[in-house]
C-alpha cells in the first residue's frame, strides 16, 4: 500500500494507535485555530513562517468541494534502483488505522455492503470483520483481518486493524504488507486520506478534529503537500460519506472515489525474482499453516518450488500446494498471483511470520519484521489450588509450556521465558489487555493455570533505572474532574494538557504517566466518574523511575479453611468488607473471598455453620446478605498485588494468596 486511511472520531481527538517511533510524537499539543502558539512551535522543529505557511496552504484548499489529493513530490522522485518498477492501476491496498472506538469496523461493514459483497436478502450481523467470539463480546478488534471489494474496475484490498494500543504489534506486523502506516507513509512521501467518522453524532466537532489532525501532521514533520491532505466526512453506521460535514451523499461513493484517485497503486517489479513477506499466519485443520502476505515482486504460482528465508544464510526449500486471493469476504483459489496483490499460500508446514517466500534460484529475503518491545510481564504457573483438575483439560506444566510458546508463532509482540522454577513461565506483552486476551483464549481452550500480578519491564541505561511511560488521555465531565485528577496525581501522572470539549461540560485531560500507574486505573476512574469517563493510552517511551506508587489501600478477606460458604458465616463476615462469594460456594484455605475495609489482610471463617441446640426460638433471625461483587478476569488481574494470584479455569476465576509469599494477617 502507498498510503493509509486514517479514521478519526469526531468526538475524541486521541492519538492514532500507531507504533511510536518518533519520541516527540506524544508531546504534540492540540490547539484551536485561534489559540496563541508561543512555545508550542519549538516541538515542531519549524519556524513560525513555515508553520503559518502550511496552515494557509491547508485552509485555502480544505474549503474546496472537489477531491484534492495530497500527493507529495517526494513520492514522484523515486530512487534510481526503482526505475524499473511500475505501478499496478487495478489494485489499491489500504489499511484502516485509528484508535479504539473510532468506528473502523462499522465503516468496513458499510463498505462491504455497498460493494455488493453480500446478497440483498442475506442476513449479516454487525461488525462482520470481528469474527472472533472474544472480539464480539468485548466490542473491540483484537486481530487484523483481510478482505477486499471491487469498485468499478479496481480491486481494493482492505485490512481492518485493532485500535487498542496493547495490540500495536498486530498493526506493526500487518503494515509490512502494505508498506507502512502514518509515520512511515509520511517519511516516504505517500499520500494520506483522513476520514472523519461518526459525523452524525450530536456533539460532533469535525472542524476541531481536522485542525488537530493537521497539527499532528506538522508535529510529525510532514511535507507541505502531505499537510494538504484530503478529508472525507463519514457516518459509518449509516453508510454515508461526503466532502463536507453538512452535505453527505446517500452512500460511500465519495470515500471510494477518494481511494481510487488519491491512493496510488502498488509499485511492483513484475519481471523480478519472487518476493513475498509473510505478515500473518492462520491455521486450518485440513490445509495446515496458511501464510498471508503481499507479493512484492515477481509472480507466485500454485505448485511452485520456492525458497523460504529469514536471512541470506538461513534458507530452506518448499512447495506451494494451494494459493488463495481475497475476494469480497472470503478466500478464493487462484492459480497465479502477481506482484502487488495480497494472497494466502499453503504447503509450508513450518512457515513463520517475518520469513520471505522467494524465488528458488535467485530470490532474496526482504527486511524482517520489527515491532516494539513489551512493557508489561506476568508470571504463568500450573494450578496448585485444591480444586486443580475439576474443570480443566490441560493442567500440566508441559501443556502450559507448549501452548505459550505456540502463541509466539503468530504474536510477534509477545515474549515467553522460562521462570525460576520448571512450572513457571514469564509472559511479556504490550500491556495488561494484551496478556489478558491470551489468558481468556487459553481458558476457553480448556487450560487451568495461575497468573501473578502484572509488572512493568524496567531497564538500566548508564546506571540509571528507567521505566516505561505512556500518554493517558481522559475525557471526563467537569463535575467528576476533581476525583479523576486526584487519582492520576497519586499514580505519578504529570498533566501536560487540559481543555474543554464542546458545550457539554466535558474536559480533555492529557497526562504523562508511568505504565505502573495505569495498572488498575481504568476501573478506579470509572468508579470515580460514575462510569462516564473515557480513558485512552499509548506508549510514549522510557524515562527515569518515578518512585513508589500505591494502587490499593485496602487488604483482602481470606478464607480460613476449606469448605462450603454458609449464609450464617457470610452475614457476620460482610461487616468486615465487601464479599466476592455467595452462600453455597466451595472455597479453600487461602482463597480471597472479599475486600477488607481496612489496610491489611484478614482471615475469616466463611464456612461456619449455626450451632444446633434443643432450644427453639419463637422468632427466627432473618439473614440479609449484601449482593457479592462480581469481578471479571480483567478486574481480578488489576486487583491482585505482589503476594496474590489469579486462578484461571475454563469455568471459574478465583483469587488466592500466594503460598510462597505469605504475609502476616491481622
Amino acid at each position: 500500500m502507498e498510503t493509509t486511511l486514517i479514521f478519526r472520531n469526531t468526538l475524541t481527538p486521541s492519538f492514532l494507535s500507531i507504533p511510536n517511533s518518533n519520541p516527540k510524537r506524544a508531546n504534540c499539543s492540540f490547539f484551536s485555530s485561534h489559540s496563541h502558539f508561543g512555545d508550542e512551535l519549538n516541538g515542531f522543529n519549524l519556524s513560525s513562517s513555515q508553520f503559518f505557511r502550511r496552515r494557509r496552504l491547508f485552509y485555502s484548499n480544505s474549503t474546496r468541494s472537489s477531491i484534492k489529493c495530497s500527493v507529495s513530490r517526494a513520492a514522484e522522485t523515486t530512487p534510481e534502483k526503482k526505475s524499473q518498477l511500475m505501478r499496478r492501476r487495478d489494485i489499491r491496498n489500504i489499511a484502516i488505522v485509528a484508535h479504539v472506538d473510532h468506528g473502523k469496523t462499522t465503516l468496513v461493514d458499510s463498505m462491504l455492503r455497498q460493494a455488493k459483497v453480500f446478497r440483498e436478502n442475506q442476513l449479516v450481523r454487525e461488525r462482520i470483520m470481528d469474527s472472533n467470539d472474544l472480539e464480539r463480546e468485548r466490542g473491540i478488534t483484537i486481530l487484523s483481518k483481510n478482505t477486499s471489494i471491487a469498485y468499478n474496475d479496481t480491486k481494493i484490498n482492505i485490512i481492518d486493524t485493532p485500535g487498542h494500543s496493547d495490540f500495536g504489534g498486530e498493526v506493526e506486523r500487518i503494515l509490512n504488507m502494505v508498506e507502512g502506516v502514518l509515520l512511515v507513509a509520511l517519511e516516504f512521501g505517500h499520500a494520506v486520506v483522513v476520514v472523519v467518522n461518526k459525523i452524525d453524532r450530536p456533539s460532533a466537532r469535525p472542524d476541531y478534529v481536522v485542525n488537530a489532525t493537521f497539527e499532528l501532521f506538522i508535529e510529525l514533520n510532514a511535507t507541505d503537500e502531505q499537510c494538504d491532505f484530503q478529508v472525507i466526512y463519514a457516518s459509518g453506521i449509516k453508510g454515508k460519506a461526503g466532502l463536507s460535514p453538512d452535505s453527505l451523499a446517500e452512500d460511500l461513493g465519495p470515500l471510494f472515489e477518494s481511494i481510487i484517485r488519491c491512493i496510488p497503486g502498488p509499485r511492483i517489479d513484475r519481471d523480478g525474482a519472487l518476493q513475498m513477506l509473510v505478515t500473518n499466519i492462520e491455521y486450518d485443520e485440513h490445509k495446515g499453516r496458511i501464510a498471508i502476505g503481499r507479493v512484492h515482486a515477481g509472480v507466485l504460482q500454485r505448485g511452485m518450488d520456492v525458497r523460504v528465508c529469514t536471512s541470506e544464510d538461513a534458507c530452506r526449500y518448499a512447495r506451494i500446494s494451494e494459493l488463495f486471493v481475497y475476494e469480497k469476504f472470503s478466500r478464493v483459489p487462484a492459480e497465479i498471483v502477481e506482484a502487488g496483490d495480497i494472497c494466502a499460500a499453503c504447503g509450508i508446514e513450518d512457515i513463520q511470520i517475518g520469513e520471505t517466500i522467494a524465488d528458488k534460484s535467485s530470490g532474496k529475503p526482504l527486511p524482517a519484521i520489527k515491532v516494539e518491545e513489551p512493557t508489561v510481564k506476568m508470571a504463568f504457573s500450573i494450578n496448585t489450588s485444591p480444586f486443580v483438575g475439576r474443570e480443566g483439560k490441560y493442567v500440566t506444566s508441559r501443556n502450559l509450556r507448549d501452548r505459550l510458546y505456540r502463541e509466539l508463532e503468530r504474536n510477534l509482540a509477545m515474549k515467553v521465558e522460562d521462570g525460576e522454577t520448571a512450572d513457571t513461565f514469564i509472559v511479556s506483552g504490550r500491556g495488561t489487555l494484551h496478556i489478558t486476551i491470551l489468558i481468556e483464549n487459553m481458558r476457553r481452550e480448556g487450560y487451568e493455570f495461575m497468573v501473578g500480578p502484572p509488572k512493568v519491564i524496567s531497564k538500566k541505561v548508564d546506571g540509571v533505572l528507567l521505566e516505561p511511560f505512556e500518554i493517558a488521555t481522559v475525557e471526563v465531565p467537569e463535575e467528576y474532574m476533581g476525583p479523576v485528577v486526584e487519582l492520576l496525581g497519586k499514580r505519578r501522572g504529570l498533566m501536560i494538557d487540559m481543555q474543554g470539549l464542546g458545550s457539554e461540560g466535558t474536559n480533555l485531560l492529557k497526562y504523562k504517566i508511568p505504565t505502573r500507574g495505569l495498572l488498575g486505573l481504568r476501573n478506579a476512574i470509572l468508579t470515580a466518574s460514575r462510569g462516564t469517563a473515557i480513558l485512552n493510552t499509548i506508549f510514549d517511551g522510557y524515562g527515569p523511575w518515578a518512585g513508589d506508587i500505591f494502587t490499593r489501600d485496602q487488604g483482602s478477606l481470606v478464607a480460613f479453611e476449606d469448605g462450603t460458604t454458609t449464609s450464617y458465616a457470610l452475614f457476620s463476615s460482610q461487616e468486615r468488607g465487601q464479599m466476592f462469594v455467595s452462600p453455597g460456594v466451595d472455597v479453600y484455605k487461602g482463597q480471597i473471598v472479599g475486600i477488607h475495609q481496612r489496610p491489611g489482610d484478614l482471615s475469616l471463617n466463611v464456612c461456619k455453620k449455626k450451632a444446633a441446640t434443643n432450644i427453639r426460638s419463637n422468632k427466627e433471625q432473618t439473614v440479609v446478605l449484601d449482593t457479592p461483587l462480581e469481578y471479571s478476569l480483567d478486574d481480578c488481574i488489576e486487583y491482585i498485588q505482589e503476594d496474590e494470584l489469579v486462578e484461571v479455569t475454563p469455568l471459574s476465576i478465583r483469587m488466592c494468596k500466594n503460598p510462597k509469599l505469605t504475609k502476616k494477617s491481622r
